[in-house]
């Protein structure tokens, strides 16, 4: 745990440097960001005034190790778009990302293990057929351009569906509205995903059904469903608990997509907004809180695969000793 606990520390600080540099040696005007239009007709004193005042005429590793030092103290600077602290326009925002990609996570799952049972079930059947070749089309089609013919029908012809953001004005606390403003951008998210676990799901079955206990659990008279839900799947799910810890940066990254085409006011618009405008401080933030998640979830996924699979813990045993 130890190690764990190190290597997560290591690899965030490794983030945040890398973050840092890349993002302020891309080209861009910090300026516009903060002042707007008034930027461009700074002079050179203003412009430096300006500079100092945002802490950008250092050198970029001083302004590094000052970021850094300010971090360590929870304070991670103040938006230069929204001229608010960035945690304040970051918590404004995340509970719309967390019901998106949280539901969509659930769906996706849920689903995902439906469909891959019931092409197990019916191997080269017309339901396994069927299923594949729509889910093949579909997980073809980009997210972006799925997104933007589902405006075009439901929204701007027929009007069923908003087309963008997260309620209607003045109702935040309306259920109602937040439901109708999900669907397009649910549709999206499960779409985009749905079938890549769900073949995946399918895979995994299919080998456990060919595997040599189930011929002997057959030849011993055992029913097919008994065999396919007792056993099979049963093996099945620590690979599957596994998947899921792995694809939550998967689907996040989806989710980001899908909220800046339909102007969702969630992390995937503002990630986008502060790389837009060279908004450093928000940009850094949310970088970071992106990294975070990315590799907590693969040091949780090995952590469910040690606790439910002993011999992830004997390989790393044998590994050590070898080591030695």
């Amino acid at each position: 745990m130890i190690k764990k606990i190190l290597f997560f520390c290591i690899s965030v600080w490794f983030l945040s440097a890398l973050l840092f540099f890349i993002s302020r040696l891309a080209p861009g005007d910090p300026l516009v960001s903060y002042y707007g239009e008034r930027a461009e007709k700074m002079s050179v004193q203003e412009r430096e005034w300006a500079e100092e005042q945002l802490g950008l005429d250092e050198p970029i590793f001083g302004q590094y190790i000052r970021w850094l030092e300010n971090a360590f103290h929870g304070n991670f600077g103040i938006s230069y778009k929204y001229k608010m602290d960035v945690v304040e326009v970051i918590g404004a925002r995340i509970g719309n990302t967390l019901i998106l990609g949280g539901i969509g996570f659930v769906l996706i799952f849920g689903l995902a293990m439906v469909l891959g049972i019931l092409c197990a079930w019916y191997e080269d059947c017309l339901p396994d057929r069927i299923i594949c070749q729509i889910g093949t089309v579909t997980s073809c089609i980009p997210e972006f351009w799925l997104s933007l013919l589902l405006i075009l029908i439901f929204a701007a012809n027929l009007r069923w569906l908003p087309s963008s953001g997260a309620y209607a004005v003045g109702e935040a606390e309306n259920i109602k509205s937040r439901f109708r403003h999900l669907i397009l951008p649910m549709t999206v998210v499960v779409t985009g995903h749905l079938w890549y676990y769900a073949y995946m799901i399918r895979n995994r079955i299919l080998e456990e059904v060919r595997a040599d206990y189930v011929l002997l659990a057959r030849a011993k008279g055992l029913r097919r469903w008994s065999v396919m839900f007792r056993h099979c799947l049963r093996n099945v799910m620590p690979a599957y608990l596994s998947i899921m810890a792995i694809s939550v940066p998967h689907i996040l990254g989806g989710t980001y997509i899908v909220e800046t085409v339909f102007s969702y006011p969630g992390i995937g618009t503002l990630l986008y907004e502060s790389a837009r405008y060279k908004d450093y401080n928000l940009l850094m933030l949310l970088g970071i809180l992106s990294g975070i998640a990315v590799i907590f979830c693969n040091m949780l996924s090995q952590i469910i695969n040690e606790k439910i699979d002993p011999r992830m813990k004997a390989d790393d045993a044998v590994r050590e000793v070898e080591g030695r």
